[in-house]
């Protein structure tokens, strides 16, 4: 595909990540916006789109609203929940320690998506990622299992499922 295949995605995710992250839409924002992601978008296209059709896929879009609203009102809101019990507890259980969990996604943005929603859902962060050998290392607030199977299916499992809808 060609470079202006690859610049109007990039530009138009600069955009929207501009605006969501100044949260204001006003003359100034929507100016300077524009203007920065036209240069991010020039200068990154090559670099974030493999393929750019799979920016007007819909099913894509679908899922990753579905995603991000599971993440976001399920998935975090348990985590919270889990952890501020926890901390209230008198006797505040838990038992930290860290686990090797299986990859099972393979593209980079699939990888990042599933290592930033474990790493951003309390209670778990991804310490270590070994690609060669297809591992996690999750630091886990309370061990629940060191089965990596049994691990990935509690930690990493439904995010896989979203992600791989969206990436792969």
């Amino acid at each position: 595909m060609g470079r202006l295949a690859r610049t109007i995605p990039a530009i138009m995710l600069a955009f929207i990540t501009y605006i969501v992250f100044s949260g204001s839409t006003s003359i100034y924002d929507l100016v300077t916006g524009t203007i920065i992601s036209i240069i991010v978008g020039v200068i990154t296209s090559n670099i974030l789109l493999e393929n750019p059709s799979k920016i007007i896929d819909v099913r894509r879009w679908f899922w990753l609203i579905v995603y991000a609203l599971h993440y976001f009102f399920i998935d975090e809101v348990k985590a919270h929940v889990d952890v501020i019990k926890r901390i209230l507890h008198p006797k505040m259980p838990i038992n930290p320690g860290i686990v090797k969990v299986p990859i099972k996604v393979k593209t980079d943005y699939t990888l990042t998506a599933v290592a930033n929603s474990i790493t951003n859902t309390p209670g778990t962060v991804v310490v270590e990622v070994d690609r060669e050998k297809g591992y996690f290392y999750i630091h886990w607030i309370d061990v629940a299992t060191v089965e990596p199977e049994e691990a990935r299916a509690q930690i990493s499992e439904v995010f896989e499922k979203f992600a791989k809808h969206v990436f792969e």
